[in-house]
């Protein structure tokens, strides 16, 4: 493990519906289940080994992907530690410093008469100090009330609120670095147009900036229409376990790969620099158009900084209801994992060698390994082979969604979507590997899209 991390004693873990427990038991007992299933995983290989002894690439690809999912999981383990440790090793007199820099958030919006004047009114309810609070809205060619709104909201509310109109839509990336250059604030808040974080938790996202190597810091976020729908809810069990998992595992090591667009802070003088790269940024000789925080979150990462996640900073989002909208977002997406795997892939061995060799190069084969698997499985096995296969790579979904349900309960003991987990493994296997195919054939295609 990194170093980061191990050289912290385990201490009491507190767990997000506020209950407490040793935290040695509690890693011990997760170590339990694990290993548990691990167990019987190997042991359902070993009895079917006869059956797919000529299927090596699917025994191999599922041990692979398993190994990887429980490293994963080991690493969330050590989460809490890691987030101590953010301000543990600072001098005891800075430990004590009441930490209270100016913020500004910046908002980018288009078309969001809706939710716009909840986003802006919750920067403003921040529990900060009102006048360190700077709030930056970019109406980037709104053609619906946004701009009457946010007038509206200056005139009658917020005389300071910081207005930038654009006749003609820009985009996201141009949006961010408008608010950004007028930045005032020394910490910048980073908020989709639909999002905004609670504002008693607020102090959450500021604090670990606290530590001089900290450059940006993801919120925790949850989906505000979660019961809306089946879909709703499916998302809502999905973007649990992708923070409080995944970014909980890539922080354990100092390096979250995408500090999420709906919530995330990031250290202005570490920004500034390298805004004019990722703001040029091409590929195949064109303008990058989406993926700006992944891009953002990659360039922090590259001036050595660290990218962290904290659960105690909590925000809400809006998440599609619709299966086209979902697919939109999600091919939108994959093609922005695409460019900044290959951009990211290209200097993270020097940056951290240890997650380079054994965590992103892994990720991204496994990333591209997976749809290739499933069309396999699905489609290529049971026709021309005749075999089971099929059911033994479905039976290795579930097992590793197993594993993230346990991990996710321990975590969260009030999380009730987990069921909607299963089928969101379902549907990533099903529709979304195969987006990943769509998404790379589509790639010189810069449409933004829309939820």
């Amino acid at each position: 493990m990194n170093t980061y991390i191990l050289k912290k004693n385990i201490k009491t873990s507190t767990f997000q519906d506020g209950t407490s427990s040793n935290g040695i038991w509690y890693n011990l007992i997760l170590f339990l289940f694990l290993g548990i299933i691990l167990y019987l995983i190997l042991w359902v290989k070993m009895r079917n080994v006869g059956e797919f002894s000529g299927d090596y690439l699917l025994i191999g690809y599922t041990i692979f992907l398993t190994t990887f999912q429980m490293l994963r999981l080991v690493s969330a383990l050590f989460y809490r530690q890691s987030l101590n440790h953010v301000t543990s090793d600072l001098s005891p007199a800075r430990q004590q410093e009441l930490y209270e820099p100016k913020v500004t958030f910046v908002v980018p919006c288009k078309n969001e008469e809706e939710a716009i004047h909840t986003t802006i009114s919750k920067c403003f309810e921040a529990e900060y100090p009102r006048e360190k609070i700077e709030v930056i809205v970019i109406n980037d060619g709104s053609t619906d009330r946004t701009g009457e709104i946010l007038n509206r909201m200056k005139a009658e509310e917020y005389p300071d609120l910081n207005i930038i109109h654009w006749v003609k839509n820009k985009g996201k990336r141009e949006g961010m670095n408008a608010g950004f250059r007028l930045a005032r604030g020394e910490i910048i808040i980073q908020l989709d147009s639909d999002s905004y974080i609670i504002p008693e938790t607020f102090r959450k996202l500021i604090e670990p900036f606290k530590n001089p190597e900290i450059g940006a810091v993801c919120a925790h976020a949850d989906p505000e229409n979660a019961s809306q729908n089946w879909m709703s809810k499916m998302q809502a069990a999905y973007y649990f376990m992708s923070f409080r998992v995944l970014k909980a595992a890539e922080s354990t090591f100092g390096i979250v790969f995408c500090c999420s667009g709906c919530s995330s802070a990031y250290r202005k003088s570490v920004v500034l620099p390298v805004l004019d790269s990722w703001l040029q940024e091409t590929f195949m000789g064109k303008r990058v158009t989406w993926g700006d925080d992944r891009a953002l979150t990659s360039y922090v990462i590259k001036t050595g900084h660290k990218t962290i996640y904290t659960d105690l900073a909590k925000a809400v989002t809006i998440v599609p209801t619709t299966f086209k909208q979902l697919l939109t977002q999600q091919t939108r997406w994959k093609k922005s994992w695409i460019i900044n795997a290959l951009f990211t892939g290209r200097f993270i061995w020097r940056t951290d060698p240890f997650v380079a060799f054994f965590y992103y190069y892994p990720l991204i084969i496994i990333s591209i390994l997976t749809p290739i698997m499933a069309a396999r499985a699905i489609f290529y096995t049971p026709i021309f082979v005749n075999s089971s296969s099929f059911g033994f790579y479905l039976f290795g979904g579930a097992v590793v969604t197993a594993l993230l349900v346990i991990f996710c309960k321990f975590a969260a003991r009030e999380f009730k979507y987990w069921p909607y987990l299963f089928l969101w493994s379902a549907f990533n296997i099903f529709i979304l590997s195969f987006i990943f195919f769509y998404a790379g054939a589509t790639i010189q295609n810069r449409s933004w899209g829309t939820r």
